[in-house]
């Protein structure tokens, strides 16, 4: 009888052969097969960073089954430019392409995070596949896939010579300009400005004794602090005159992380750092020479507009930057992440541009400090197309005998955002949840009664004006107001626990659309009839679950992602749970974003809804899975919160 081997896993002892059976197809396989695999199983470990191997070392002749952590898997180029193709995660293997063959890898792996893996030795693996037909079917479907991509991936870009560019996942060390120019912070002026003239730079990065940078020095820095202010310049030195808020990237980053920065600081110049050291530098015009510049365009030229008419024809362009960032690969929550980004930014400009218009016409600057919040998907930063404003104003308190001018100063530039932003292509709500419904324009004493009075009356109206509200997030004026308002709802809920229980009864209302044998239900009459609904049907229910586990939690995150992990690391869900919820929220997500697409593309409004049936039997697969994963978190919900459907 074989000896059961164990691992320590989570702090706890774990049966290997019980891990194995999670990973397909090693499912497939009975328990003594398992466990006489399991015999020859080492446990190899490596540290984020480290490669388990590089593309075209020899073949180590085994398949690697991660267990935790993730891992990489890259290609490069004729030139050495590196490019990633997949990712592996817990209970997924790798090293199959040249398991069964002797030629060298053709791909590297590296541990993005610590990695735990189950080394298989091929011997003993070639024996199972000749013995389990169903395993060896499964593996070679495995197998043919994975290697149509790799096939796919140099094919797409053998007619110049070089492998498929995918410009946001590209290291950000591919792209920076190097080696960087530096001084210490007690250099003279003088010595500078001669070393940007002989090295023809416009900028210096200013650092410690141990190389770790701490400013920056650029022309615009010597033209403005040195010469416009007439200083006597040989009395100056770097730490007088240089900027402190710097802003780095590592030099592992990506590309997208890089853009992502720069698009939400609107800075010019990153400094690139490997081990706290600078060793380049990465600009605006570094990224525009990496093709995927659609976002830092449209983020520059929203700075530029004086006027709402020629801010919304810069606005039109967003919908150029969703399609750029999808035909360069990049993943759902870059795309968000990039996309919110720029409708901040716009929101932003409107309404700087509205504030000139109140000055303008004689109201002058707002009265008070107050908060532009957003609400629903543009609050939880998961608005990749141009949907309806969901939006509202909290301004500080004033004494009674100003309140009503205050209110009407508010009102009234609320009332000009609001049709600034539908004048750049987003839509009037139709429920009229905007900052232009004294609903919607509240002083912060206002808010906090009305919220008292959501959460003591929980009728079906006030539950579904609480669902709206709280998701909302500051997009413009002075963020301590918003913040205020948070701490007031979660000391209100914390007093009030019985409101969550309403929240859930509200959500299980309605479950994710699946039958008895957990196939998804599709619409079965009308217009739509044969269609489903992800957003409806499921992104919805993700959202209002973990926003109420979130509440509970004294979580004040509203984007849904980042709640997930503020949970999980909070232990209210285990590790394998939080990893199953992103997946389907990425599925999703990911499934909105290309449906939207194709819908604008055809001249349509995007409305969620998919036709299954048009999917690879791979893609319903994974759309089945996300659905079942949400269906579980309901259950989940239902019992936390004692609420039933």
């Amino acid at each position: 009888m074989a000896v059961k081997k164990f691992l320590l896993f989570k702090g706890q002892q774990t049966d290997v052969a019980e891990i194995l059976k999670q990973v397909n197809p090693f499912s497939c396989l009975d328990t003594d097969t398992l466990n006489t695999l399991v015999e020859n199983v080492e446990v190899k470990q490596f540290h984020s960073g480290e490669y388990v191997y590089r593309q075209g070392d020899d073949s180590l002749q085994s398949l690697f089954v991660v267990v935790s952590g993730l891992a990489e898997i890259s290609i490069l180029d004729e030139q050495s430019r590196e490019t990633v193709v997949a990712t592996r995660k817990p209970r997924d293997f790798f090293g199959e392409t040249a398991f069964l063959s002797d030629d060298p890898y053709i791909a590297s792996v590296r541990a993005v995070e610590d990695l735990t893996l189950l080394k298989l030795p091929f011997d003993i693996f070639e024996n199972i596949l000749s013995r389990h037909p169903e395993f060896s079917s499964q593996f070679s479907k495995i197998l043919t896939a994975r290697m149509r991509l790799i096939y796919h991936i140099q094919m797409s870009g053998a007619s110049s010579g070089y492998v498929i560019d995918q410009p946001m996942h590209k290291r950000v060390a591919d792209l920076m300009s190097a080696p960087v120019i530096t001084c210490l912070s007690g250099n003279e002026i003088t010595d500078l400005a001669r070393t940007m003239t002989s090295r023809n730079v416009s900028s210096i990065i200013v650092t410690d004794q141990d190389e770790k940078p701490i400013g920056i020095i650029t022309e615009k820095d010597l033209v403005k602090k040195v010469v416009a202010a007439g200083c006597f310049v040989k009395s100056l030195k770097a730490e007088d005159i240089m900027s402190e808020n710097l802003l780095t990237v590592k030099s592992d980053a990506f590309y997208y992380e890089a853009l992502l920065t720069m698009v939400e600081h609107s800075i010019k110049h990153l400094v690139v750092t490997a081990k706290d050291k600078a060793i380049g530098m990465i600009t605006i015009r570094d990224m525009i020479e990496s093709r995927g510049t659609a976002a830092l365009k449209v983020a520059k030229n929203i700075e530029l507009q004086d006027t709402i008419e020629d801010l919304a024809r810069t606005g039109e362009k967003t919908d150029a930057v969703l399609e750029g960032l999808v035909v360069e690969n990049a993943s759902s929550k870059e795309i968000l992440q990039l996309i919110t980004q720029l409708f901040d930014r716009l929101t932003r400009k409107v309404i700087r541009i509205c504030e000139q218009e109140m000055i303008d016409e004689g109201y002058g600057p707002p009265p008070v400090a107050y908060s532009w919040i957003s609400m629903g998907s543009s609050g939880r930063q998961e608005q990749f197309v141009k949907t309806d404003q969901d939006n509202g104003i909290i301004y500080e308190n004033v004494p009674a005998e100003k309140q009503e001018e205050v209110a009407a100063y508010f009102l009234r530039l609320g009332e000009k955002v609001v049709d600034g932003l539908h004048r750049c292509g987003f839509a009037l709500c139709p429920g009229n949840v905007m900052a232009s419904n004294p609903m919607w324009c509240r002083s912060l004493r206002d808010w906090m009664k009305v919220i008292t009075k959501w959460v003591n009356v929980m009728d079906p109206e006030n539950v579904r004006l609480m669902t709206i509200f709280l998701d909302f997030r500051h997009i413009s004026g002075e963020k301590k107001v918003c913040d205020k308002l948070w701490k007031y709802v979660i000391n209100k809920f914390q007093e009030s626990p019985s409101v969550l229980h309403f929240l859930a009864q509200d959500d299980l209302s309605h479950r994710v659309p699946l039958n008895f044998f957990k196939q998804i239900i599709a619409e079965k009459t009308g217009e739509k009839q044969g269609l489903v609904n992800l957003k409806a049907s499921a992104s919805v229910h993700l959202v209002d679950c973990l926003r109420i586990f979130a509440l509970r939690e004294k979580i004040t995150a509203t984007n849904t992602l980042e709640r997930l992990d503020a949970l999980a690391k909070r232990n209210v869900f285990s590790p394998d749970n939080a990893e199953s919820l992103t997946s389907a929220y990425e599925t999703l997500m990911s499934f909105r974003i290309w449906q939207s697409l194709l819908q604008l593309n055809a001249g349509q409004e995007p409305d969620n809804y998919i036709d299954p049936n048009q999917l690879t039997k791979r893609e319903k697969a994974a759309l089945r899975e996300a659905f079942i994963v949400i269906d579980r978190l309901q259950n989940l919900t239902s019992h936390a919160f004692k609420a039933y459907n």
